[in-house]
């Protein structure tokens, strides 16, 4: 009795999941999963600062000043019309 009331609750929430990504593809919008690094590991902070330490600044540079020049959505474009 028990597995059957697990089962109907797990058919719950896959149907409730359902419903709201179909809600969500109403509205123009995508589920979207990252699977990341954690922080929290030293092993993590110590593999990022050593790739960190490797990085050249110039090209960083020129890296961060195409982001930042990209990123001004709502700025008027600097090459005119």
């Amino acid at each position: 009795m028990l597995a059957l009331a697990q089962e109907i609750e797990v058919t719950a929430t896959a149907e409730r999941m359902r419903m709201m990504r179909e809600r969500r593809r109403g509205r123009g919008l995508r589920e979207l999963r990252l699977v990341v690094p954690d922080p929290r590991l030293a092993s993590v902070r110590k593999r990022v600062a050593a790739q960190v330490g490797r990085l050249d600044r110039r090209h960083e540079g020129e890296a961060l000043s195409w982001i930042e020049a990209v990123s001004e959505f709502d700025a008027p474009d600097p090459s005119g019309p």
